[in-house]
């Protein structure tokens, strides 16, 4: 059965024409990408002031406070130096405690953006309700505090590979922009896990097997030399594993006799440039598209 529009009988208008004609809209109604993009980057003060008090307020209750961005990498990795260098005899790898760390800091800017990423949206229903402003400022302020915490991660890093006999050569000069298009990448995965996990609250539960699986197959604990031993077409396929591209582009970066994957650099960079702009891109746009249902049922 159809329904009739309603008519002002002054106007003689429907209300959709009374609202086009006083400019009114939707409650809540997703803007245009470009004009998304536009009140995003005027909230960039308000993403990166959040993004401060996060990092803040995570170390808050610790009394070492914010010692403990350093204290946290620095003790994983003597774990996994442990059990892998110690016990499992991967040690074989020249400099395998540099090979390592750097391997455990790269990943974990990821794992850390994305787990914080799942929750950025469920986890800040109050503040969504309560205040008007683009949604997407609550992943992208997720992935700024963890990119905070990886600079000081690399400080100590920087260390480590000295103190383990590296040299400070030109190829240095490569980690500012592999980091940066990582953290590129990393922007786009946290919105599209920011979305998921606003109308799946079990993202967060199932997030942590996902991620460790991935760790697994990016050759971070061991020599990524292992994944020769696969079939032709697996090996391949792991080339464009973009945890491993990142990571390899660090180790490239850092270490002279960093055993590699993917021998040619050119092909790494290309990998990286282009999983930082379709990822960034792709999850931007598949955010932006659910702008509408945040904070809402």
């Amino acid at each position: 059965m159809a329904t009739t529009a309603l008519v002002d009988p002054e106007t003689g208008l429907t209300q959709a024409q009374l609202a086009a004609r006083h400019g009114l809209r939707v409650a809540g109604e997703r803007p245009s990408l470009t004009e998304y993009s536009r009140r995003l980057w005027a909230y960039r003060h308000f993403t990166a002031a959040y993004a401060n008090a996060k990092l803040v307020a995570s170390y808050s209750n610790a009394k070492l406070g914010q010692i403990w961005q350093v204290l946290t990498p620095l003790t994983n990795a003597a774990v996994y130096y442990l059990i892998f260098g110690v016990v499992l005899g991967q040690n074989t790898i020249p400099n395998f405690i540099a090979y390592l760390t750097t391997g455990l800091f790269i990943f974990n800017f990821t794992q850390s953006a994305v787990l914080a990423g799942t929750q950025s949206i469920s986890g800040n229903l109050g503040l969504i309700r309560a205040l008007h402003f683009p949604r997407a400022c609550l992943p992208l302020a997720a992935t700024l505090t963890q990119f905070q915490q990886l600079l000081a991660s690399m400080i100590v890093l920087v260390g480590i590979v000295l103190v383990t006999g590296e040299p400070i050569t030109l190829a240095w000069l490569m980690l500012p922009p592999a980091l940066l298009l990582q953290a590129l990448f990393n922007a786009g995965v946290v919105m599209v896990v920011a979305r998921m996990g606003s109308k799946a609250s079990d993202l967060k539960q199932v997030m942590p097997f996902i991620l460790r699986t991935w760790m697994y197959g990016s050759g971070v604990l061991y020599s990524v030399k292992l994944f020769d031993r696969l079939p032709e077409w697996a090996s391949t396929l792991i080339q464009f594993n973009p945890i491993l591209v990142y990571i390899e582009l660090a180790r490239y970066a850092l270490l002279e006799q960093a055993p590699l994957l993917n021998e040619s650099v050119t092909q790494l960079w290309l990998v990286a440039f282009g999983w930082a702009v379709l990822g960034g891109i792709a999850g931007y746009v598949y955010f932006w598209r659910g702008e509408q249902e945040y904070g809402r049922g």
